[in-house]
């Protein structure tokens, strides 16, 4: 019998492996038709305010693709990923970059497309380590066979975080503008999009002389893409 144990635990593993797979598939699956009203970035948060002792009102309003702002549609991809109506998932030549950077003796920077910041947002938790990176890359791949470019820009932009506790577009456009999500104009999107690296520490409706140069930068690249008629290339 004990000589048998590694049969077994490769048994088990495989299986394992198997349903994993076959589970986030169909998690993939489900979330291409249904709306999406929670992530696990909001469980993390909230766990972390119920270790804190704090309190955190979550904030999350599911909108359509149709009810979404197109200027913050463009805004995000001008601020975020370029390339995103072109690439599947990754940004090869920013990838390069990054790792070149890094053997350098820097840290290990961003290079994430909007495909993989929904995979990490919606399946799994924040921070760096090669096991989250790896369950990421595997999410992004599923999302980009599985679902549409749309789909794609229309989950992200309902699950992202815009503030504590705030996540997603109509929740944040609400919280910084008073505004529906559907209704932002150019200025006000570009605003959104330039504290999305760092939405907890910097403001849209306040914004900082870095934010407010960043916003213009982002209108720009805005324009030069070609507006909302960008969009037609998802």
């Amino acid at each position: 019998m004990t000589q048998d144990w590694p049969r077994r635990l490769l048994r088990y593993t495989l299986i394992a492996i198997v349903g994993f797979v076959a589970l986030s598939v169909l998690l993939v699956m489900i979330f291409r038709v249904v709306p999406v009203f929670g992530s696990m970035v909001m469980v993390e948060r909230k766990v972390q305010s119920w270790i804190s002792g704090e309190s955190l009102n979550i904030r999350q309003d599911w909108a359509s693709w149709s009810n979404l702002s197109d200027q913050a549609k463009i805004a995000v991809i001008a601020a975020e990923d370029q390339k995103f109506p072109a690439h599947h998932g990754f940004d090869l030549g920013q990838l390069r970059k990054a790792v070149s950077a890094w053997r350098s003796g820097n840290s290990l920077r961003g290079a994430s497309t909007i495909s993989q910041q929904t995979a990490k947002n919606l399946f799994l938790w924040t921070g760096r380590n090669w096991l989250r990176k790896g369950l990421e890359a595997w999410f992004t791949l599923l999302i980009e066979l599985l679902w549409p470019k749309e789909r794609i820009l229309e989950v992200y932009l309902n699950i992202v975080e815009w503030d504590s506790g705030v996540f997603g577009l109509e929740a944040a456009a609400r919280h910084y503008f008073g505004v529906s999500g559907a209704n932002l104009s150019a200025s006000q999107a570009s605003y959104l999009a330039a504290i999305l690296p760092n939405p907890r520490q910097w403001s849209a409706s306040n914004p900082s002389p870095y934010i407010q140069q960043r916003s213009q930068w982002i209108r720009r690249q805005m324009r030069q893409l070609g507006g909302t008629r960008y969009l037609e290339r998802l």
